[in-house]
Formats: C-alpha cells, sequence, structure tokens
C-alpha cells in the first residue's frame, strides 16, 4: 500500500495546476454515503492494471490472426463483429455520453439548451472525416505510385497501375456482372481491382524492397494498391477517434471517489476496452503494416485509458466533473469522437464489405457477417448499462 501512496504523491502536483473553471462549478447537491478514498485509490490502480490487459489482448487477436486468410469465414466474421462494435462506440456509448454532459443542469441555458450540439459537432466531425479520409488516401495513393514508378524503372521494366475514372466517383462498375454498380464507399473496395501491393504508414520502404525483388504485376495474398490505402487510412483515422474516447473514460473513473462506482466500472471498462481493441486491431491487421508499425499503434491504444486514470487520480482532489468547464470539453469531445466513428463503421467498414460483390454472390457469408455484425453491435450496446 506504501508504494500505491508513493505514487500517488508524486502525480498529486498535477492537480494544483487545473484553472479554476474546472474546479468550481455549480453543486451537485449529492453526497457520496460509499466515499472512501483509500479504498478508491486501490481500485484504481486495480482498474488500470485490469484495463490495460484487456485492451491489450484485445487488439492482439486480430493482429495475431493475419496468420488466416484474410477471406476466410473466421476473418470476414472478426471483421463484421468489429465494424458492429465501432458503430456501438459512436452510437450508444459517445453520441449520447456527448448529450447528457452538454444538457446537464449545471450548463447555461444560453447556448447549450438553445441548439442540438451534440449532433451538430457529431455531424461536423463526420464531414471532416470524410474531408481528411479522402486527402490522407489521396497522399498515400500518390507516394506508392510514385514508389512503384522508380522500382520499375530500377528493374527497366513497366509497371502499370489500372486507372478507372469510376473510381473516382465512388462506384466500380463490375464488367464481369454485366455492367452492375456496386456501391463501396468513397474509394473502390472490390476484390476485382486488387494488386500485388503490400503497404502501410511504415512499409513504403518495405514495399519497395520487395517490388525490387519481384517485380511481379500479380501476386497473391497482398493488398493492392486501392484497398492497402484504404485500410491503412482506415485504421489511422479509427484509432484517432477511439484514443480521444479512451482518455474521457479513463479519466472520469481516476475522478471518482466512491469504490461503489468505480468497481463495476471496472468489469464494465475492461471488456469495454476488449471489444475496441479488437475491432481496431481488426483495421490494423487489414493494413498490413510492418510489425513495428502494428505494434506502435496496438501498444498506444492499450496504454491511452490506463493513462486517462492516472491523470484522472492525479486530479481527483480539485476536479469537478460538474464544472461548466469540464462537462462542455467532456460533450464536445464525446461528439466529436461519436461523428467519426460512426463514418468510420458505415463507410470503410460496413460499406465496404457488405455492398462488395463477393458479399452479394455468397448467401453463406452474407448470413455469418450480418450475424456477426449485429452480434458485436449487441454486445457493444449492452455494455452501455453499467459503462
Amino acid at each position: 500500500m506504501s508504494l500505491l501512496q508513493d505514487f500517488w504523491q508524486l502525480l498529486r502536483p498535477l492537480s494544483s495546476g487545473l484553472p479554476e473553471s474546472f474546479t468550481t462549478s455549480c453543486d451537485s447537491g449529492e453526497s457520496d454515503p460509499c466515499r472512501d478514498d483509500a479504498a478508491a485509490l486501490t481500485l484504481k490502480f486495480a482498474a488500470m492494471a485490469s484495463i490495460l490487459i484487456s485492451g491489450a489482448a484485445g487488439v492482439s487477436i486480430p493482429l495475431v490472426g493475419t496468420l488466416l486468410p484474410l477471406n476466410g469465414g473466421l476473418m470476414r466474421g472478426a471483421k463484421a463483429f468489429a465494424a458492429g462494435v465501432i458503430l456501438a462506440t459512436g452510437f450508444v456509448h459517445m453520441l449520447s455520453g456527448g448529450s447528457q454532459a452538454l444538457s446537464d443542469p449545471c450548463l447555461p441555458a444560453f447556448p447549450w439548451k438553445m441548439f442540438p450540439f451534440p449532433e451538430f459537432f457529431a455531424m461536423v466531425a463526420a464531414l471532416l472525416t470524410l474531408l481528411a479520409d479522402f486527402m490522407i488516401t489521396g497522399y498515400y495513393e500518390r507516394k506508392q505510385e510514385k514508389m512503384m514508378n522508380h522500382s520499375a524503372e530500377s528493374l527497366g521494366t513497366h509497371v502499370s497501375v489500372m486507372s478507372d475514372p469510376s473510381l473516382e466517383s465512388g462506384f466500380l462498375r463490375d464488367q464481369e456482372d454485366g455492367g452492375a454498380l456496386h456501391i463501396v464507399g468513397m474509394r473502390a473496395h472490390a476484390e476485382h481491382h486488387r494488386h500485388s501491393l503490400s503497404m502501410g504508414a511504415e512499409g513504403f520502404e518495405a514495399l519497395a524492397k520487395r517490388s525490387g525483388v519481384s517485380g511481379h504485376g500479380h501476386g497473391h495474398g497482398d493488398v493492392g494498391l486501392d484497398s492497402g490505402v484504404r485500410h491503412v487510412v482506415v485504421s489511422q483515422i479509427l484509432e484517432m477517434g477511439i484514443v480521444s474516447h479512451s482518455i474521457i473514460i479513463g479519466i472520469s473513473l481516476g475522478v471518482s471517489h466512491s469504490p461503489c462506482t468505480i468497481r463495476p466500472l471496472l468489469l464494465a471498462l475492461s471488456f469495454h476496452q476488449f471489444f475496441e481493441g479488437f475491432a481496431l486491431g481488426g483495421c490494423v491487421a487489414e493494413a498490413r503494416l510492418t510489425p513495428r508499425g502494428s505494434a506502435m499503434m496496438a501498444f498506444f491504444f492499450a496504454i491511452t485509458t490506463p493513462i486517462g486514470v492516472a491523470v484522472g487520480t492525479a486530479i481527483a482532489s480539485s476536479y469537478n466533473s460538474y464544472s461548466v468547464a469540464a462537462l462542455v470539453a467532456e460533450g464536445v469531445l464525446d461528439s466529436l469522437s461519436a461523428g467519426i466513428l460512426v463514418y468510420m463503421a458505415l463507410v470503410d467498414l460496413i460499406a465496404a464489405d457488405f455492398l462488395s460483390k463477393k458479399m452479394s454472390v455468397d448467401f453463406r457469408v452474407q448470413v455469418v457477417s450480418y450475424c456477426f455484425l449485429f452480434l458485436g453491435a449487441g454486445m457493444m450496446s449492452a455494455l452501455a448499462i453499467w459503462a
């Protein structure tokens, strides 16, 4: 216990630097009969360990699962489950949390009661995510094309990248399917136009080496220019949305002085982080980043909530969760995160797979994918009862 107290003394000075707007507010008018600072501190350290382990386990399982074929039934079910988890996180956890914070009685009527700010912030975040999605995808595509051309020139061969005007409009015309149109989101994700390139945010050097060694125009098992870029962008934007929410829920647990509140949150947030980690890990696995890049993204996700708990513990003595500044910060961040995750779930995860040709022609894959999609959304939604 003395080690916990020593660690607490190291963190305590952080609370003295909080602005006054975070420490003064309307009085909630309630006293907590279950308050026990010593017991709460012990539970907070237990929560940090439990959430760290569960988050790390959740994000690692899909990364280890990359040994399985990406188009196998198990991996397709896992991807659908992850999409359901992300969708439920955005709608049920984040948007509702933002609405609750920005409608709190402690906030002044003007402007917070005059306009539906949570939904507005979520909409703005979704539109900005679309813009970022488009710009980052274009950047990676141009960068990869340059590396492809450079590698081809160094080998004295010509590598041509398929270019179809219909891809730019977000539609893919499948010639094998009688010219039927398949809407697959902002970029085409269909299997029909894949190329043998493996890329990642930190994997362009590896891409150049692989191109220099093999020099083949088409291979097997690798992710294409279009889909590879998309998976990298999706994994990065998705982690950005999840991380902001993880910090908030970590601080919310850390500032609590009540063991009666922390105990159920400990278990609920452990499951919460496991499911979110599983969803993020699936996207990172599909991006086929370098081992170092994948490990960094997994590590960053796993430690975010424990860091939030530590920060909340450090400022617990002076932080007032009912202050105007705290409520506004929580509400705005939750609403923005909701917009990001809802966009990513619907456009880049669900539409990309469920509107593809492979899904439309395989009834068994449809049944499995929809079952796992609803299962993931349902299980993540059920956690809102406790967290």
